[in-house]
């Protein structure tokens, strides 16, 4: 319960800064994703929603963070949360190319780095890929998520 409580928190200091942050050039968003989970035993798919917040750094670059929660579709799984952020490149007026890392935390406590692509699809929708390595400890195997996302930007 306290793990939930500390990804409401993240999730409500988000909202509440979003308009303060906007005249910084930024966006915030949120998405739905499914993907796949290979590794540890895992071979299933996955889906989740994420919200975050990207802030320019000048004018081919971003950085921002990112409140998530993913349930991989068998039974007996949770929904673990995670919070990390991501850092890239702008490419031309419509992609974002990034590298991101962050902490899951539920039935899983440990990190994870991955990669993605974003592309806007219209004013406010975009399309997503994205791949993660979740780092396992007490010697058990990591695995990885291949996902695609369908988001909102504002």
């Amino acid at each position: 319960m306290k793990k939930f409580a500390v990804a409401a928190a993240l999730l409500s200091a988000a909202v509440a800064t979003t308009p303060a942050l906007a005249a910084d050039g930024g966006e915030a968003r949120v998405e739905v994703r499914g993907g796949y989970v290979t590794g540890s035993g895992l071979d299933d798919a996955t889906l989740g929603v994420a919200g975050g917040y990207d802030f320019d750094l000048g004018s081919t670059a971003f950085g921002g963070a990112e409140i998530a929660g993913d349930k991989v579709l068998i039974d007996g799984a949770k929904v673990q949360f995670s919070a990390g952020g991501r850092a890239g490149a702008k490419i031309g007026v419509n992609g974002k190319l990034y590298a991101n890392a962050g902490y899951t935390f539920g039935q899983i406590d440990d990190p994870y780095v991955g990669a993605g692509y974003q592309h806007k699809l219209g004013q406010n929708l975009y399309g997503k890929v994205e791949y993660r390595h979740q780092f396992l400890g007490n010697n058990v195997n990591d695995f990885d998520t291949f996902a695609v996302g369908l988001g909102f930007a504002f």
